[in-house]
């Protein structure tokens, strides 16, 4: 197929590019750069199936030729990213996602929204299933990123109920994995990289919040079985094996060898106090569920980021 990924030089953008190219797959990378990071591409560039173009999906969508399907991976994901581009994330939940459906409209392609487990906010449900509603502030300071997803996640459903696009909405969980900014204020590579440096280890509110973390190649995977299928969604990817704050900070600092301490500090407005997925569906629809545990994983992380300057420099 030829497929477009919107976000594609972003951290899960540029996986899913490896992973179509080593199918056979022809490639169309769009990124405003953003966040996303030529680093993450180069080893593409010159690859005769692979397409990079520079550009803003916000303002617009153009790719020559056909296009088989479009993954629209683009937006900010971090706190720190789309806290700094409010309006950014906004728009590119919104307009973005628009120009994205149109795009596979245009060409009749099979279109997939990368939501996020955001959507059920600050849950009162748990573990979280996919006909949970959520539990949003609107006016929040989250707000500009949940709510860009749950906008982006109606437009997708009216676009496949009254223009015949086939739609796929996946609701992904944390996800961890090589090609995460050391900087992007997300939880492992922030216990890691401070873990490493032997810098104290920030933890928001007392560590008794939960998080589920899914290593980037099973999170991959996912993705493309929900392009290959007619599943409209949503569908929850992520890991089911749920970790409290304080014990992944315990699980870092014995895989680092750090004697770090631990900083904590207070917890932000609305950042959720668990999350957890239901993966029923994606068992029973793609026959997907993560395989790497998380020792794996964060271990393979902790090898990749002993390998990036950054781990040595970032404060």
């Amino acid at each position: 197929m030829r497929i477009t990924v919107t976000g594609g030089a972003g951290f899960l953008g540029s996986h899913l590019c490896d992973a179509l190219i080593a199918r056979g797959d022809e490639v169309v990378c769009l990124d405003n750069l953003s966040t996303g990071r030529l680093a993450n591409i180069d080893h593409l560039i010159d690859h005769p199936r692979f397409l990079f173009a520079q550009c803003d999906v916000s303002e617009g969508v153009s790719v020559d030729g056909k296009v088989d399907a479009v993954a629209h991976l683009a937006s900010p994901a971090s706190p720190p990213d789309y806290l700094r581009m409010p309006l950014e994330t906004l728009a590119v939940g919104s307009k973005g996602t628009e120009h994205a459906l149109r795009l596979a409209e245009r060409n009749g392609a099979r279109f997939l929204l990368a939501s996020t487990s955001e959507i059920y906010g600050d849950p009162t449900v748990h573990p979280q299933p996919e006909d949970y509603w959520g539990n949003v502030s609107s006016i929040g300071p989250r707000s500009v990123y949940d709510e860009a997803k749950r906008f982006a996640e109606a437009l997708t459903t009216a676009y496949g109920k009254t223009r015949g696009v086939r739609v796929g909405i996946i609701r992904i969980f944390n996800t961890y994995g090589p090609r995460m900014s050391p900087t992007d204020g997300r939880v492992v590579t922030n216990f890691i990289t401070q873990a490493l440096n032997g810098e104290p280890i920030t933890i928001y509110g007392n560590g008794e919040q939960t998080r589920s973390f899914c290593y980037v190649d099973d999170l991959i995977r996912g993705i493309v079985a929900m392009l290959d299928s007619d599943e409209p969604g949503p569908v929850n990817l992520g890991n089911p094996e749920e970790f409290t704050i304080g014990d992944f900070a315990e699980l870092v600092m014995k895989i680092t060898g750090s004697a770090s301490s631990i900083d904590y500090r207070p917890l932000p407005q609305d950042d959720p106090t668990r999350r957890r997925p239901v993966i029923t569906r994606a068992k029973e629809r793609l026959g997907w569920q993560p395989e790497v545990p998380v020792v794996e994983g964060v271990t393979r992380v902790v090898e990749w980021l002993r390998t990036q300057e950054v781990s040595t420099q970032a404060g």
